[in-house]
């Protein structure tokens, strides 16, 4: 008998609590999702483990004798613990921490992720957030960074995650040039561009096959500086629609370029994405950019 408690488990206390409070084993059995063969084999176990009964068989139900009172307070009060420990962890579990690289262009860092990283850092202080910025993609397999935001007309094999948005590009101009009378903003224009290290976008191959070199006055290797060129009055340019909608002194010549879009990534490799602080900005981000789909996708600013 000194020796029966240590012998009892959690499940038989369950057991005993559920007999008592439902008053018959069907009942119980339904309440723990056991069958009736079950609950009853097991009451006798713990009945011969004890050495004592703990119900007395009514017509009415199973009624508890004092010791099987004591199991049921007993039990009670474990499940009470139990469930204070339980609440008390939740709120202590540590949110993730730690370093988190993200690769990213500069034109979607400033335009689109700034204010959206500014309320994931709220939310997860405890992150520290790697800007790598740059229009080559990061090599994830070599974990170059945790995590790439960018665009491309495809998400490689190698890589797991989601489309965020499509990313629309068209023709921009000087807004003074585009109000001038009596001028065709875009027969006569001279052109800016993107240079060949950014010859997959298809902007850029437009450029190469379809603008004569000598209208051509500068190529740039970055989206935000094509977007300064065209509003300085170097020429007109393609630009994402997200850059230049923003831009007061810039204007659209044409509607936007089907051919010219790409789709908005973001994607980890399959190792880290249950990492705590990958999986946080892989949850975060989707939900976040979902408001500025009209912006990326050239609807306007909403």
């Amino acid at each position: 008998m000194p020796d029966a408690p240590k012998a009892l488990s959690w499940d038989d206390f369950r057991l005993v609590r559920a007999i008592a409070g439902t008053g018959s084993l069907p009942a119980a059995a339904v309440a723990l999702g056991l069958n009736h063969s079950t609950v009853f084999r097991r009451l006798r176990q713990v009945e011969a483990m004890l050495g004592v009964a703990l119900f007395e068989r009514h017509r009415s139900g199973f009624v508890a004798t004092p010791a099987g009172e004591a199991i049921v307070a007993t039990a009670g009060r474990m499940d009470h613990d139990v469930t204070e420990v339980l609440r008390r962890l939740a709120g202590q579990a540590p949110s993730p921490a730690g370093e988190l690289r993200i690769s990213t262009s500069d034109s979607l860092l400033v335009q689109v992720l700034l204010p959206l990283f500014a309320r994931f850092r709220a939310e997860y202080p405890r992150i520290t957030l790697d800007l790598v910025i740059g229009n080559a993609a990061s090599n994830l397999s070599r974990r170059d960074a945790d995590i790439a935001i960018r665009a491309a007309d495809t998400a490689p094999e190698t890589l797991v995650g989601r489309r965020l948005a499509r990313i629309a590009w068209a023709l921009y101009g000087r807004a003074d040039d585009v109000a001038a009378p009596g001028q065709d903003p875009v027969a006569q224009a001279n052109w800016v561009g993107l240079g060949e290290s950014m010859g997959s976008l298809k902007a850029t191959q437009f450029l190469q096959k379809s603008v004569a070199p000598e209208r051509i006055a500068a190529r740039v290797n970055s989206v935000l500086a094509l977007a300064e060129a065209v509003e300085a009055g170097l020429g007109i340019g393609h630009l994402p629609c997200f850059v230049g909608d923003v831009r007061p002194g810039l204007r659209r010549l044409a509607a936007p370029e089907a051919a010219f879009g790409s789709t908005l990534w973001v994607l980890t490799h399959p190792d880290l994405r249950q990492a705590p602080r990958v999986r946080a900005m892989m949850d975060f981000v989707g939900p976040a950019v979902a408001p500025l789909r009209d912006l990326l996708e050239g609807r306007g600013l909403g």
